[in-house]
């Protein structure tokens, strides 16, 4: 129940998710015309390459700064992929001219506030390991 997060979990899957998504964003900026497939490529590469590199960011955050429920392998992921979420959403707005300063910090506070809220019932949820009572028998 006790486990302690380390980093080489983290690190292939980082690594495989930077590789792949920036070398997706190369090739179609570098070789393709932008139609639709292209431009959903563009979206899927774009998330995939900014969730590999805030994966080990996420993970040096929560090591660094631990919480009340001890952060697992599924928190970190989950707010790396916040953070792919995020870019590749502005980037979808960009398409229409609508990111704004206010748009930028409406969408990061939201989604902060989301990660808040399902942080909040996880520690609301945990139950902690219960010790037996020596005196009972």
């Amino acid at each position: 129940m006790d486990e302690t997060l380390r980093f080489k979990p983290f690190g292939f899957s980082a690594l495989a998710l930077t590789a792949i998504g920036a070398g997706g964003l190369y090739y179609l900026i570098t070789q393709t015309l932008p139609f639709v497939w292209s431009r959903w490529g563009f979206f899927i590469f774009l998330f995939m390459a900014l969730s590999g590199l805030a994966l080990p960011a996420a993970y040096y955050l929560n090591k660094r700064f631990p919480s009340a429920p001890p952060a697992n392998a599924e928190v970190v992921v989950r707010q790396a992929l916040w953070v792919g979420v995020y870019g590749a959403t502005l980037a979808w707005l960009q398409l229409g001219r609508l990111v704004t300063l206010y748009v930028i910090l409406g969408l990061a506070g939201g989604l902060i506030a989301a990660e808040y809220f399902i942080r909040l019932r996880e520690k609301a949820n945990r139950r902690l390991p219960q010790i037996p009572d020596d005196d009972a028998a």
